[in-house]
Order: structure tokens, then sequence, then C-alpha cells
């Protein structure tokens, strides 16, 4: 049972990252969201530049111990992503791609948001 929480966490994981990276695009259609994914691209961050552990490994991990297998060799990022999915000579080009996908989402979002404003007031002017 603890085995299939924690495939569970992996998948939430993967879909917390994925969610970081593509999420500031959903802005562009509900401006709302922003929010939400500012949060956790701001969490994404603190969490790989910092001392700070994700919830979702400490979640994994604990599941983990409890089915027997110990907790992962190093965090979430270097056990599945680093040198699995990413080869490890590629990982600063990877984030620094992402970190432009990020950007082009939020500054997408912005201009998007501005052009409904100006369309809002005009319609009032009308």
């Amino acid at each position: 049972m603890f085995g299939l929480l924690a495939g569970a966490t992996v998948v939430a994981h993967f879909a917390a990252l994925l969610y970081i990276g593509l999420g500031g695009f959903l802005a562009w259609k509900w401006p709302r969201s922003i929010l939400l994914h500012v949060f956790f691209a701001v969490w994404g961050v603190i969490v790989n530049l910092a001392p700070v552990a994700c919830p979702l490994t400490a979640l994994e991990n604990y599941f983990r111990v409890q089915e027997g297998l110990g907790p992962l060799p190093g965090g979430f990022n270097e056990y599945y992503i680093f040198g699995t999915i990413v080869p490890d000579d590629m990982v600063d080009v990877v984030a620094v791609g992402a970190l432009a996908v990020l950007t082009s989402s939020y500054v997408g979002a912005y201009v998007l948001w501005r052009n409904r404003k100006r369309t809002d007031l005009m319609v009032l002017v009308k």
C-alpha cells in the first residue's frame, strides 16, 4: 500500500513540475490562475536554490521508508530527472530553457491582461 502511495506522490511531483513549467500559460485563458502559479514557481525556485526540503519529496520518502525501500538517495530531481531524463551535462541548458518558457508565459499573460483592460475601458466609453 505504501509503495502505491509513494508512486502516486511521484506522479503528483511530476504534475507539479509540469505545472511550474507550463502553468503560466493557463493565465492566458484564466488570468486569476497566475496567483497560484506564482506561488508554485517561487516555491520551485526556493526548493532548488535554498536548503529547503520539498514537502512532496518528504512525503515520498515517508512512504518509501514505510514500504521498506528507504528514502531517495538525494532529492526528487537528482533521482528522477538529473542524469535520467535530462543528461547531467544539459541540466544548466534545460534550466535556462525552462526559465525562458516561464518568463514568456508571464509576459504573454501580462500583455493579454493589459489588452483586456483596454478593451474593457473602450466598451465602457462607448
